[in-house]
């Protein structure tokens, strides 16, 4: 297998797994007010992620934000809103084991004060695992001021923030599967280790899904989650701040770590336990 690293713009910078050329991503940068990326493509060649839908035109492919900072808005981008700002280029290096690490620095910039308030370490390193494309995030975000991270209440909506996957609007999410069982959607504020959607794509019926993993290590684990099937948007999120908000203070690092794997077909619990563990015994 071989890689395919291309730059675009200064904005942008596409990856690819030949020979088929069909699993890869492109991650922007510049030009909007976060990083994310988009398009996601699975290894059978399904472009899954959605970005900048008519009903929300913020969510932009698979990203990660926190909705407030000490009452900002990080997440809408309705005037006044808190934006991420790659400082610099980002690194992207390709490794021996045909997997790409993408690293960089983001400023979170306040509306108000229009300095930063968080400086953040993202680095992301993704590679393909036979019918995955994997991301593994490792986020350190660290206040320049003492900070409350929060989120709106859920009431018949809400409680979402952080990591996050908007999906095409034909996929057609027709199950989510948590380790205690299966449902048609997420229950919203359900605290597991991991979740998957999975669903129809297009009128050719493939299939195809999202799994999140948390690692066992991040505060507040088992993550609550937020989004996936009906009525959902097609939706997944680690809603880090479901139950509750979080304070930090000034100089306190909030580390975080996810799997993410944008997947063909519909898994079953023993293949997601597997790399579960897996993710649980790596660092």
């Amino acid at each position: 297998m071989r890689v395919q690293i291309s730059h675009q713009d200064d904005c942008s910078l596409g990856v690819s797994w030949s020979p088929a050329n069909r699993a890869g991503w492109t991650f922007v940068y510049r030009g909007k007010p976060k990083p994310f990326f988009h398009p996601v493509t699975t290894p059978g060649g399904i472009e899954l992620t959605l970005s900048e839908p008519a009903d929300h035109l913020w969510h932009r492919g698979h990203w990660f934000t926190i909705k407030y900072v000490n009452g900002e808005n990080f997440w809408e981008e309705t005037p006044p809103f808190g934006t991420q700002r790659v400082v610099g280029e980002p690194t992207v290096t390709e490794l021996d084991d045909q997997r790409v690490r993408l690293a960089m620095e983001i400023a979170w910039i306040s509306p108000t004060s229009r300095t930063p308030v968080i400086r953040e370490t993202r680095v992301i390193t993704s590679w393909v695992d036979g019918d995955a494309l994997v991301f593994d995030w490792d986020l350190s975000l660290v206040p320049e001021i003492d900070v409350v991270l929060d989120r709106t209440p859920f009431t018949t909506w809400g409680g979402y923030s952080g990591i996050s996957l908007r999906g095409r609007p034909d996929w057609t999410i027709s199950r989510a599967l948590l380790p205690d069982g299966v449902e048609e959607r997420v229950p919203p504020g359900r605290c597991a280790a991991w979740c998957d959607v999975s669903g129809t794509v297009g009128d050719a019926g493939a299939s195809a899904g999202v799994t999140m993993l948390d690692y066992p290590e991040n505060p507040r684990h088992p993550t609550p989650w937020y989004g996936g099937g009906a009525n959902s948007g097609n939706f997944l999120n680690a809603a880090l701040l479901f139950a509750e908000p979080m304070s930090l203070g000034a100089g306190e690092a909030l580390k975080l770590r996810y799997r993410v794997l944008v997947h063909d077909g519909t898994w079953e619990r023993a293949a997601i336990e597997r790399h579960a563990t897996m993710f649980g015994e790596s660092r």
